[in-house]
């Protein structure tokens, strides 16, 4: 059996006077929230709105850490009117007594992580001693985005859909051990300046015509103040991190892309470069996985992904309601503003997550956006060579992947704007219906149900 009703505790961005309450401790054991680690984790194909839900839980953290990937992924917050959106910087940036860890599993590229910094500084968000960088993160260069471009360039027909960030080609590097890590950058200058032109030459040998022409001199030069900057954030987070935990403190892991990307446990090859389940947490920030109390999968209403691949729900673009899902949910990606393939909720996607991440509880998001679609349908089933597939299983790859078929149920829809709602109680009959649907069909309980953008459309769900 499992907990059906979840009240989990939001609060304003304000941290109030009366946060260690009897209330919040009981609210936060029900909600799977009362240990020292916290995991908020992508259950689809990414772009779920991770962020929004760090963005309210990290205010009750110690500090936020960002366990993998680079600069492809992105999240938007809007504080005050004013918009940040992060690629590299946890979002416990926003929140003055929380610190932030880039772990040791991210990749980091300095320029784009100095501009969000440029972008704290104008809005006079103090940082100062708040962000603590993983000495074992590896460096992103220029020439590992122009070597990520031509790749993709040359799959032809085959693309996957990369960002071109450079997020692939630096994990190559961390895999062939010959990276740079940020630690080296903090040693002697003539050991960084070593390895980084043994890692350029390398690099060049096997993508001659994209680098010929690289001013590597020019892109080494900048990183003698990129060292006087980053000098007091890099250290041995994973120390830091767990002598924090040993000490009581709490933390939040903040995942970036989602469970279908996973290296491993994705839509391979369609998928990034690291390990975005929750193994990474522990491989990616050093934390065991004895030490983690919590993981939450975040679930998008309907399915969306980006890039190449199979997508057994999709509705392609024309179908009238994909086209609604895309419009109305402003479906472009923070990073590369590509439109997103939408679809109908896949519900095999998500078991097979939820059995990989053994989440606590889901948090729906974004189910104002089925407002007004008189009937829904959710995939329930996958049919691959007339055999339904048993909750859980995947196909391992893209060949078997496009040959799925899919059992639909259909759910009466909602003629209602749910973005109303101040709380659970107020939700329609059949949006509840619906949200009832999910967690007994991926058996695991729903604690969150977003509405809306805003902080305050984060309804706990709970009856009045």
């Amino acid at each position: 059996m499992f907990v059906r009703y979840l009240p989990v505790l939001i609060r304003k961005m304000q941290v109030d006077d009366d946060l260690r309450t009897d209330s919040r401790f009981a609210f936060e054991k029900l909600a799977g929230l009362s240990g020292k680690v916290t995991v908020v984790l992508g259950a689809q194909w990414g772009d779920e709105g991770k962020g929004k839900l760090v963005d309210i839980l990290a205010q009750r953290y110690n500090a936020v850490g960002r366990f993998n990937g680079g600069a492809n992924a992105g999240h938007t917050l809007v504080v005050k009117g004013v918009k940040f959106a992060f690629h590299l910087l946890p979002c416990g940036m926003l929140y003055p007594n929380c610190s932030n860890v880039i772990g040791n599993g991210v990749v980091v590229h300095i320029p784009t992580m100095l501009e969000e910094l440029k972008r704290l500084d104008e809005h006079k968000v103090d940082y100062e001693g708040r962000l603590k960088i993983s000495n074992r993160a590896h460096i992103l260069f220029d020439f590992h985005r122009l070597i990520d471009g031509a790749q993709e360039s040359h799959r032809g027909k085959d693309k996957i859909g990369t960002t071109k960030r450079g997020i692939g080609p630096c994990y190559s590097s961390k895999m062939n051990r010959n990276g740079v890590r940020m630690g080296t950058l903090m040693e002697e200058w003539d050991v960084f300046v070593s390895k980084y032109n043994s890692l350029f030459e390398y690099s060049k040998a096997r993508f001659p015509d994209v680098l010929n022409d690289f001013d590597h001199k020019a892109e080494l030069e900048s990183f003698k103040e990129y060292k006087r900057i980053l000098s007091p954030m890099v250290e041995d987070t994973i120390y830091t991190v767990n002598q924090m935990i040993t000490k009581g403190k709490r933390i939040l892991a903040e995942g970036a892309n989602a469970a279908l990307l996973d290296i491993d446990y994705g839509t391979y090859p369609a998928v990034t470069s690291s390990s975005t389940t929750i193994g990474g947490v522990s491989t990616g920030l050093g934390i065991a996985p004895s030490r983690i109390d919590c993981a939450i999968g975040v679930v998008k209403a309907y399915t969306t992904r980006v890039g190449k691949g199979p997508f057994p729900t999709e509705l392609e673009e024309g179908d009238k309601w994909g086209d609604h899902m895309c419009k109305v949910g402003h479906e472009f990606g923070t990073t590369t503003g590509r439109r997103r393939r939408c679809g109908w909720l896949d519900i095999p996607l998500v078991q097979y997550s939820t059995m990989i991440n053994s989440y606590t509880s889901l948090n729906i998001t974004k189910l104002d956006i089925l407002n007004h679609i008189p009937e829904i349908l959710i995939g329930t089933t996958y049919v691959v060579d007339g055999k339904k597939l048993p909750p859980g299983m995947m196909p391992s790859t893209l060949e078997n992947l496009k040959k799925v078929e899919v059992i639909y149920e259909k759910l009466p829809g909602w003629d209602v704007d749910i973005s109303l709602c101040k709380k659970y109680s107020e939700l329609p009959k059949n949006a509840k219906k619906y949200i009832q649907r999910i967690e007994e069909l991926v058996q695991c309980p729903v604690s969150w149900i977003g509405v809306g953008p805003g902080r305050h459309q984060m309804l706990e769900k709970i009856e009045d």
